[in-house]
């Protein structure tokens, strides 16, 4: 049988299931009281207000602990197990470490004296990322909105979030790689030279008045791009799974729908984890990286 065939078997047998659960259930009519986007809304578990400076404990810092906690604790195991004929895990986590010293980092900071001093923090952001984003796609019991009672208990539903789909979390880190790169940038040429350092070399006098504010403005701009970027992937990852996975059915009350978004969400699942949640932490860290580098180097 050719592939065609398959796939008409295939779209022939959805079709049947989603008119037997048609038949079965019916149509339940729009449910306007379910809003996907609450999935994402950062109810106080534990409320703690230090005057204008809420520090509640909620399920966006309970992520970040996780994310925090695994790729410390991993690293820490294994680099006190290392051997001369290292096991699968010794050898994924020795490739990921010479991934971020030579591609991340080695390649897009010519001063080895700079790269050598910033690696660590760039190899840490690299890994808390990427961590954060691979445990942001395991269901956890987080949803306190829908709970579900056994036996008298209240227990929260099963749901995933990251971290980095909050955008503070980004943002955070966004403005510590800004600082940082600034304040090398500064300290290798001084405040006045850096600045001028952004403008092209051999522009003319006369283009100074309009190159100057777009390079100022520009790097206000690296700060939108770096944090928004890494926010907005995870943040419209999670919401197709959502969606795909059975929020379209609940809002429309129809649950033959879910035949056909459910392979659809398992496939944007496989995407994401597979492709997104390493490639976002390899951007952010790699932009870090070029800023850094771009800063102290002597040319524009």
């Amino acid at each position: 049988m050719g592939t065609k065939g398959k796939v008409g078997i295939a779209f022939a047998l959805l079709l049947a299931m989603a008119v037997g659960l048609f038949g079965i259930f019916g149509s339940e009519g729009r449910n306007n009281e379910f809003q996907p986007q609450n999935e994402f809304k950062l109810d106080p578990w534990i409320d703690l207000k230090l005057g204008p400076l809420d520090m509640s404990i909620n399920k966006a810092v309970l992520y970040v602990f996780l994310a925090a906690a695994l790729a410390t604790g991993i690293m820490i195991f294994i680099s006190r197990r290392m051997t001369q004929r290292p096991n699968n895990v010794q050898t994924a986590v020795e490739a990921a470490y010479e991934f971020a010293a030579n591609q991340i980092v080695g390649t897009n900071i010519e001063d080895r004296k700079l790269a050598k001093k910033w690696f660590p923090f760039i190899a840490t952001l690299f890994f808390f990322i990427l961590f954060s984003n691979l445990i942001g796609y395991i269901p956890l019991p987080t949803n306190t909105e829908h709970p579900i009672h056994i036996g008298g208990l209240e227990i929260p539903s099963f749901a995933i979030y990251a971290a980095t789909a909050n955008v503070s979390i980004p943002l955070i880190l966004t403005l510590m790689v800004v600082c940082i790169y600034h304040y090398e940038g500064i300290r290798a040429k001084g405040p006045v030279n850096y600045v001028k350092g952004w403008i092209p070399a051999g522009t003319p006098g006369g283009l100074l008045f309009l190159i100057l504010p777009i390079e100022i403005i520009s790097q206000f701009v690296r700060i939108i791009s770096l944090s928004v970027r890494l926010f907005a992937n995870l943040l419209a990852g999670h919401l197709l799974i959502l969606f795909m996975g059975g929020g379209l059915v609940v809002i429309l009350g129809l649950a033959a729908v879910g035949v056909f978004t459910l392979p659809v969400a398992i496939a944007f699942f496989m995407f994401e984890v597979v492709l997104i949640a390493g490639l976002q932490a390899f951007i952010f860290a790699t932009l870090t990286s070029i800023y850094l580098g771009e800063a102290v180097a002597e040319g524009h």
